[in-house]
């Protein structure tokens, strides 16, 4: 299928501040994703106290079962309302403070320090801010993306990983000739051409 129809196709950071406003947030899902579920031990691949990194975090509640398991969470999100929701949902109480090295980003830590979630741009952040990660869980990242940042998303994921880093991806297959996006559709072909 050709994805062309679709290169072009810009989302604003607007419009997604806008999804979460009036609540247009059919890509939050309130159980843990199975196939997180399924693919779990390919993530920890027999670890256990990972750093692990959700980029455009939104709310999503396997920050907190992964949590729970001992793990370490930082999350990315341009929206302040889903990282608050987030905390609320789940009775966290948290801390919130700027980012020094990122103009006009916040941190929101978890009161127990577990939990990392940075409110800006993910184009904002480095391995610097953040530190490198064993373990990503991209379910609706990749996909959500702008397809001309595509490059350059994937390029910024790898250098946040450690060596031995487990990079789980859910996409998304359909005709993109129907539907315009987010998600958008990103074929096999051009995963391993992104990643290497």
């Amino acid at each position: 299928t050709d994805a062309g129809s679709q290169k072009d196709r810009v989302v604003t950071k607007e419009e997604w501040l806008q999804k979460w406003e009036t609540g247009n947030i059919g890509f939050h899902k309130e159980q843990v994703h199975p196939l997180l579920q399924k693919y779990l031990d390919v993530l920890l691949n027999g670890r256990s106290g990972l750093r692990i990194f959700f980029p455009l975090c939104g709310k999503a509640v396997e920050m907190k079962w992964l949590a729970d398991m001992g793990h370490s969470i930082v999350g990315v999100e341009v929206s302040e309302q889903a990282v608050k929701e987030f905390f609320t949902e789940h009775s966290l109480p948290y801390i919130e403070e700027p980012v020094p090295e990122i103009s006009g980003a916040k941190m929101f830590q978890s009161a127990s320090g577990n939990i990392s979630l940075y409110c800006c741009s993910i184009y904002d952040l480095s391995s610097s801010t953040v530190g490198k990660f064993d373990g990503v869980w991209d379910r609706g990242a990749l996909v959500a993306v702008n397809p001309q940042d595509r490059q350059r998303y994937v390029s910024l994921m790898i250098t946040l990983m450690e060596k031995k880093s487990s990079y789980l991806l859910v996409t998304v297959s359909y005709d993109p000739n129907k539907h315009k996006g987010p998600p958008f559709y990103v074929p096999e072909s051009e995963i391993k051409s992104l990643f290497g």
